[in-house]
């Protein structure tokens, strides 16, 4: 368990983030190991299939990884105000929650799958390898919830390190999983969905056995499964609109995929493993922004606001300088990312896919900001501004890519998310500036 309302704050939220960095970077690694097999092994045109639902499967996972990151901020407010019953009580509803969200999602993307995939203009010869694979990952989606709970339960009393170590060994287990499914049982691009259920999964069981054995204040007894209206309001209100705000972002990706998958095949792989490699560069900006999360709400339930604000700002331009260097690397390096990435030569592929990645960090600090942020101001309780700015993002995306992709093609679709973190900063900027003056104001009052 880590404390993070006393020492120094920029240290406190780096050593916080730093185990998150790591399991991020694996849960993207063989995100990325399973782009990099099916190219390897099946060829372009399976692996423009399962580029063609990526959206949709980041949509739905994103939703539910922000509803449990939410948990986390609840978690952290009771454990920063030192009610160890209301923990538990937190940590029981954040578990009920999600497992039904889980069950719910599950039985909706099973439902109406094909309709989705073709809104999405999936090419109709990739669309039987498309379901083949999100079918899969749509089912599975109950694990994924499952560590995801474990870690946000974990995170909100500080422990970042736990829920690390099982993802790295869940990790390992995956590329296993990739090769033995894929190459040795010839299941093809269902075999690579498999094998990251199948690794969530175990993932999971081990941080629930691990939250039984080493952590006694998470403990839950039957009394802590009771109905507290208050908890169950603030678990749903916060994972709501944590959830809603990183799905509504993947939402406006899921748009953006519409219009990209008439482009053809290569334009799609390009595209795929432009984002592949973007989720590796922002990782500091999610991991960040989680931290920054879980910081402000346990120093909100301790009262020391000054803390929120050095927190932020200190971490805002620690995160830029890393802006900085991936921006110079993809100028330097993209074609090389985008074919280690895809294991293709393809002219085609590797252009378009190095023309993504060497527009869009030139703007990074724009996405870092709304990040950092979104993220802050929802640890301090303010959700509904989160969330509508979300809604404001989706609709921007859509908007520039309605206006632009038609007449100017892929490169329309390059510039959208740069203007959509442009005009997204400004609410957020007014907003914080509000909540800073508000916090001033209330601790002169005490």
């Amino acid at each position: 368990m880590k404390d993070l309302t006393k020492g120094n704050p920029i240290r406190l939220i780096f050593l916080f983030a730093l185990p998150l960095v790591l399991g991020q970077l694996f849960q993207q690694f063989y995100s990325i190991v399973d782009v990099h097999i099916v190219g390897e092994t099946l060829g372009e045109v399976p692996l423009a299939a399962v580029g063609a639902t990526t959206p949709l499967s980041d949509f739905l996972v994103g939703f539910l990884n922000g509803f449990c990151n939410g948990f986390a901020i609840v978690v952290a407010t009771c454990f920063g105000a030192k009610d160890e019953k209301r923990v538990r009580r937190a940590a029981a509803a954040s578990f009920i929650v999600g497992a039904s969200l889980a069950l719910v999602l599950t039985a909706f993307g099973t439902i109406f799958l094909r309709p989705v995939l073709h809104f999405l203009n999936v090419e109709e010869s990739l669309i039987p390898m498309s379901v083949s694979y999100i079918r899969v990952i749509i089912l599975g989606l109950v694990f994924s919830v499952l560590y995801n709970t474990c870690a946000a339960v974990l995170r909100g009393i500080g422990d970042t390190v736990t829920p690390l170590i099982f993802l790295v060994m869940s990790a390992l287990m995956n590329i296993g999983l990739d090769y033995l499914l894929i190459v040795g049982f010839k299941m093809g691009v269902a075999g690579a969905a498999l094998a990251t259920v199948m690794s969530q999964a175990i993932s999971a069981g081990l941080c629930i056995i691990w939250i039984i054995r080493k952590y006694p204040i998470l403990h839950v007894s039957r009394a802590d499964l009771s109905f507290d209206r208050s908890i169950y309001k603030n678990i749903l209100t916060t994972g709501l609109s944590m959830g809603l705000m990183l799905s509504l972002v993947n939402l406006g990706t899921l748009v953006l995929q519409s219009a990209i998958n008439s482009f053809g095949p290569y334009v799609i792989v390009a595209h795929t493993a432009a984002r592949k490699a973007t989720s590796i560069y922002m990782l500091p900006n999610s991991v960040f922004g989680t931290a920054l999360a879980t910081f402000a709400g346990q120093n909100l339930g301790a009262g020391k606001y000054d803390r929120i604000r050095v927190g932020f700002r200190e971490t805002l331009i620690a995160v830029c300088v890393w802006d900085v260097c991936i921006c110079i690397l993809s100028w330097i390096a993209g074609e090389r990312i985008i074919g280690l990435i895809t294991a293709s030569s393809n002219h085609d592929v590797l252009y378009w896919g190095a023309w993504y990645l060497k527009i869009d960090t030139i703007f990074y600090f724009l996405a870092t900001a709304v990040v950092l942020f979104r993220n802050t101001i929802q640890g301090m309780g303010y959700s509904m501004m989160t969330l509508l700015s979300s809604f404001f993002e989706l609709a921007v995306k859509a908007l520039v890519a309605f206006l632009l992709a038609p007449g100017m093609g892929y490169p329309g679709i390059i510039i959208c998310e740069p203007v959509a973190w442009a005009v997204m900063l400004i609410p957020l900027v007014v907003k914080w500036i509000s909540i800073i003056r508000s916090l001033g104001m209330r601790r002169k009052e005490a």
